[in-house]
């Protein structure tokens, strides 16, 4: 299995950042000839040519998500710049500048006929080496192209990654490029699927088969002529189609020729919450969980799910033939309170004790309480407790403190390797939760600042961004939807069943009242909804998030592992998935939470200095420098074999991935720049000049394609505990 469970990171500081650059990529265009002092200078940051079009906003969804600058300019604007040579390039310094490294159109021509823009950018492009994606265009000669053998759905579909596609941009990919196909009555996506025109110098990258027809039509390909290379696409897609988010890396790759800031990859990290306490048991009948707050007092009895020691070494073993660890949220007053209920055992914590070494460690609190305000159950739903003034009664900061440090030294004494500025509360409780708890209990931080806790879990569909709370910074954790009140399919599929039906179907009509949160047509086969649907569904979801350059990890919890151990078709499905669409080139990477918090710290960090115009990056001839402000950590991606220069020699820059390297930089300790070496890329051997402005080709827009955002899926619920 293809696992990268850590990341190296760099140094902190002010940054003045040169990068010596590798040998072009293969196919690459050369750099124009000249001395040093000839070469021009080429701004690291990418024109987004935007008609309104899902295709471009997906190419700038993918630059924002890794932050690669980019410069939008909307051609429905009436406000827009004039794209012009004035706008693309300029002279810094007495040296030529070219403000862009890379051109995004929404197809190989936008504008209208002879259009002196188009002429503009065709001269730019041919000036300085710059390539140019046609986000979804139409198949034609113009493009190097027949006309379409086929235009229509390729819904469906397995497109594949061509030798050449594989030996280039598209080389972290094994072959494999499906298309989606979530509904059989809407139409997902459209294509022009053609071959190569006689005489065209045109390579196919990714291509799929003709429907109805014999052969393959291309998909993406790259076009050189006149001294320009575009990328031609003629599949439309949004920007969370599987089929784009496999290829995005590809397209970005080759169009900043594997030189830019920024930097993507894909993140899988699992949290299982509540490990040696019992989770409460889904009822039936009753349409709620006796024990928990959502069945009201005195309704039911308890049923709790606890793992066994069987469910232990089950765990243990999996994580090792994935070669994949878990991160086990723990309460070890769960494992107290087993003890003295059953005469001092608890094989369950023995085994898990013995096989700790398999699996990282996150403190949960040790009873599991709910930290925020009191909470009043009396009815359903619970409200916050009362003071005699009024005022919301919460939770004691000296109360949240014994929960953290009881709960860190039981797993001392268990010799459990816990990180000590880590903590995933209870519920995420103590964080503001609506519409009960607006805001965070006042306690929480101190406590924090206390017991030195650095990063705090936090649920994504309550708060996806990272925020400050006291000492802490949040990790935000998506929620698998499998319930923690759940132990065996039946009880799963009956609550989901209750979750996302209608009323008028026999369901809660939560899906109704609920916004974003999508009824089932119909409800779910007790015998079969749970593998047909459930599972595929949650796999869809969770690989959505890997293909996203989505750190945040996923969570679930101990009774998912219990029992019929539900939750390892998800996992088993997206890690297996997972290796079948990617290359060893390109692991996942499974970073454990504090980690993860540093990821989403270093990201924004960047994004503002971004967002501000804070950060200047270009390249001249082999030499990158990019200036942002102090403190700030610049993220890039380069060439393989880039070697930084420190006070005492060299040492490799960043991590190899996906056929390039990539990581954070700052300056070596008391240096004021940062320097990274490769070989010289070759060198064009024309002389250096500017190319005279090209009349552009005759308009060929592409019929817009239905590109719908998707079949909505239900949202995940979890019926937190």
């Amino acid at each position: 299995m293809k696992r990268l469970r850590r990341q190296r990171a760099l140094g902190t500081g002010a940054l003045l950042l040169a990068l010596g650059l590798s040998a072009a990529p293969a196919g690459a265009l050369p750099l124009p000839a000249g001395t040093a002092e000839e070469q021009p200078r080429v701004d690291l940051r990418v024109l987004v040519v935007s008609d309104g079009g899902p295709g471009t906003a997906a190419v700038a969804a993918e630059l924002e998500g890794a932050g690669t600058p980019y410069t939008t300019v909307e051609l429905g604007d009436a406000h827009r710049p004039l794209i012009d040579a004035a706008f693309l390039a300029d002279t810094v310094d007495g040296r030529p500048r070219a403000k862009f490294q890379a051109v995004v159109l929404p197809n190989d021509n936008p504008f209208p006929a002879g259009s002196a823009e188009m002429a503009a950018l065709v001269a730019y492009e041919k000036t300085y080496a710059v390539p140019q994606v046609d986000a979804y265009t139409y198949a034609s000669p113009q493009n190097g192209l027949q006309t379409p053998l086929y235009s229509g759905s390729v819904d469906g579909v397995r497109a594949e990654v061509t030798a050449a596609g594989r030996g280039g941009p598209f080389g972290y990919l094994e072959g494999a490029v499906p298309f989606e196909d979530n509904s059989p009555t809407v139409g997902e996506s459209y294509a022009f699927l053609a071959r190569p025109a006689a005489g065209a110098d045109f390579t196919t990258y990714v291509e799929a088969p003709i429907p109805g027809g014999t052969g393959t039509g291309s998909l993406v390909g790259e076009y050189r002529h006149d001294g320009r290379r575009e990328l031609v696409v003629t599949f439309a897609y949004n920007q969370y189609q599987q089929q784009f988010r496999l290829l995005a890396r590809g397209i970005v790759d080759w169009m900043t020729q594997n030189v830019r800031l920024g930097a993507a990859r894909n993140y899988f990290a699992v949290h299982v919450d509540d490990v040696f306490a019992a989770d409460d048991r889904w009822d039936a009948a009753l349409n709620c969980t006796p024990g928990d707050v959502d069945c009201p007092p005195g309704q039911g009895r308890p049923n709790p799910i606890r793992m066994t020691a069987a469910d232990a070494g089950h765990a243990a073993d999996w994580s090792r033939a994935r070669d994949f660890t878990l991160d086990m949220a723990y309460n070890g007053g769960g494992s107290v309170e087993h003890r003295e209920n059953n005469n001092g055992a608890d094989p369950l914590t023995d085994a898990f004790v013995a096989r700790r070494d398999d699996f990282r460690w996150i403190n949960h609190t040790y009873d599991h309480p709910f930290l925020g305000c009191e909470q009043n159950v009396s009815s359903v739903p619970w409200t916050c407790a009362k003071n005699p003034d009024g005022s919301v009664k919460y939770v004691s900061q000296a109360e949240t403190s014994r929960q953290i440090a009881d709960n860190r030294q039981w797993a001392a004494a268990a010799r459990l390797p816990v990180a000590n500025d880590e903590l995933v509360t209870g519920e995420h409780s103590g964080l503001r939760v609506s519409p009960q708890q607006p805001e965070d209990n006042p306690n929480l931080a101190p406590a924090l600042a206390a017991q030195g806790i650095g990063w705090l879990g936090s649920d994504s569909s309550r708060e996806p961004q990272q925020r400050q709370v006291g000492p802490a910074k949040t990790v935000s954790r998506h929620p698998i939807n499998i319930f923690y009140n759940a132990g065996r399919v039946a009880e799963q599929v009956d609550e989901y069943n209750w979750i996302y039906t209608r009323r008028s179907q026999g369901g809660s009509g939560l899906c109704e009242d609920l916004a974003n949160t999508t009824c089932l047509p119909a409800p779910l086969d007790a015998a079969s909804g749970f593998a047909r649907y459930i599972v595929p569904q949650e796999i869809s979801t969770a690989l959505g998030h890997v293909l996203g350059n989505d750190p945040r990890p996923h969570f679930i919890h101990q009774s998912n592992l219990a029992e019929e151990r539900i939750a390892y078709p998800v996992l088993d499905g997206t890690l297996k998935r997972y290796d079948d669409l990617y290359t060893a080139s390109a692991p996942l990477v499974n970073l454990r939470m504090r980690d993860i918090g540093a990821e989403l710290r270093d990201r924004a960090a960047w994004k503002s200095a971004l967002d501000a115009g804070q950060v200047t990056a270009y390249r001249v001839g082999d030499t990158v420098t990019v200036r942002a402000p102090a403190g700030v950590r610049a993220t890039a991606t380069m060439p393989d074999g880039t070697r930084r220069v420190t006070a005492s020699g060299t040492d490799a820059f960043g991590q190899a991935y996906a056929g390039t390297v990539s990581g954070w930089a700052a300056p070596d300790g008391g240096q004021s720049a940062v320097t990274l070496q490769l070989a010289e890329a070759p060198r064009a051997g024309a002389a250096s000049g500017r190319a005279a402005p090209l009349t552009s080709p005759p308009l060929r827009v592409p019929p817009r394609a239905p590109v719908p955002p998707g079949v909505a899926r239900p949202v995940p619920h979890q019926a937190q505990r």
